[in-house]
């Protein structure tokens, strides 16, 4: 997974008027959880919306005054109609303990079904899934080169070592419909319907 470098400062006091002071300060409270006691800081809003209006998924390298930890953004607070980014809660990682995250998935290769004429349906852009910190990658990758017409990759088709996904099995991530116009190799006649874990 990739690391972004997170720099930020403790909160004297925690509550609305101080939330409040520190957002008109553009700055955006936030907390840190889930090894011992919580920590609540502040950081800059340009450097936490840079990591969070991303597709990547990072682990962030956090400095609060001093005190270093690991974490991932477990869950976000927007305006509701400026967008601008609220409040952050940060879960802290431990190199021995399980997380859970939700991964993007891209996909690579120029599917067969879709030269012939079918539609690609991406059906899950991100897939839940929970290993060690090490464990994690950047992105799930999908090959789709071989890929025909009627053909789908599921879930359970996946496979990442030390990683086991949370999603149901048989749910399909990415398939090649049918469409007007489209064309099928003549190999294709029996099983074309036939949906596989390609």
């Amino acid at each position: 997974m990739k690391t972004a470098q997170l720099s930020g400062s403790l909160r004297a006091s925690v509550g609305k008027k101080d939330a409040a002071a520190v957002r008109n300060a553009e700055m955006v409270p936030c907390v840190l959880y889930g090894q011992g006691e919580q920590t609540h800081f502040a950081v800059k809003r340009n450097d936490i919306e840079k990591i969070v209006f991303s597709p990547n998924v990072y682990q962030v390298a956090l400095d609060i005054d001093g005190k270093k930890a690991n974490g991932i953004i477990r869950e976000l607070q927007q305006h509701p109609t400026k967008g601008t980014v609220q409040h952050v809660d940060f879960y802290e990682l431990s190199a021995d303990k399980p997380v859970r995250v939700g991964l993007p998935v891209r996909l690579t290769g120029s599917s067969k079904g879709v030269m012939a004429g079918g539609k690609l349906m991406q059906v899950f852009r991100r897939l839940n899934v929970i290993g060690l910190p090490k464990d994690l990658p950047e992105e799930i990758v999908l090959e789709i080169s071989k890929l025909k017409i009627g053909k789908s990759i599921r879930v359970g088709a996946i496979e990442i070592p030390g990683v086991k996904f949370l999603d149901p099995a048989n749910a399909v991530v990415v398939s090649v419909k049918m469409a007007r116009g489209a064309t099928k190799p003549a190999d294709d006649d029996d099983d074309e319907e036939e949906e596989t874990e390609a």
